[in-house]
C-alpha cells in the first residue's frame, strides 16, 4: 500500500439517526484503535509452560480520538448533545486505501482549550458501544 494523506482519515458522525453522516468539523488529526482482551488457558498440561490463549473468546473494543480546531459548525454543536445527553449514535471512520468502520460509539471526553494569542481547540474521545461493521474500499 502506497503512504496516504492523514487528512483522508476521517471521522463521521450519523448527524440526525437516518445514517446521513457528516465529517466532524475541524479536526486535524483523528486516530482510531481496535482491542482484543484476551483469555489465557495455560494449564498444567501446557506444552514446555507457554501461555495459550482462547482463540475468539475475549471482548473486542475500538477507541476513536481526534483534535482539532472549534469552528462551531453543526458537527460540533451535535458532539456536545451527544456528549450531554449521552447518546449512543452510530459514527463511520473511513480509513484510506483500507476500508469503513460503522458502529455505535460513546462519547467518552470533550477537551476545549485556547490560549490568548491562538485559536480554540477541542480534543475527543469516543469508546465503541456494540459490534462494529467493516466494509473494505
Amino acid at each position: 500500500m502506497a503512504a496516504q494523506n492523514g487528512r483522508d482519515l476521517l471521522i463521521k458522525l450519523d448527524i440526525n439517526g437516518d445514517q446521513t453522516f457528516e465529517t466532524i468539523a475541524g479536526l486535524r488529526a483523528t486516530r482510531i484503535s481496535f482491542n482484543a482482551e484476551t483469555v489465557d488457558v495455560t494449564s498444567l498440561e501446557s506444552t514446555g509452560r507457554w501461555r495459550e490463549l482462547l482463540g475468539g473468546a475475549g471482548v473486542r473494543s475500538a477507541q476513536i480520538s481526534g483534535s482539532g480546531v472549534f469552528k462551531d459548525e453543526g458537527t460540533d454543536e451535535r458532539a456536545r448533545q451527544i456528549f450531554f445527553e449521552g447518546e449512543v449514535p452510530d459514527f463511520q471512520v473511513v480509513i484510506p486505501d483500507f476500508g469503513i468502520v460503522q458502529g455505535a460509539f460513546m462519547i467518552t471526553s470533550i477537551e476545549y482549550a485556547g490560549s490568548h494569542d491562538g485559536e480554540a481547540t477541542y480534543e475527543l474521545a469516543l469508546a465503541s458501544a456494540g459490534a462494529l461493521a467493516f466494509t473494505a474500499l
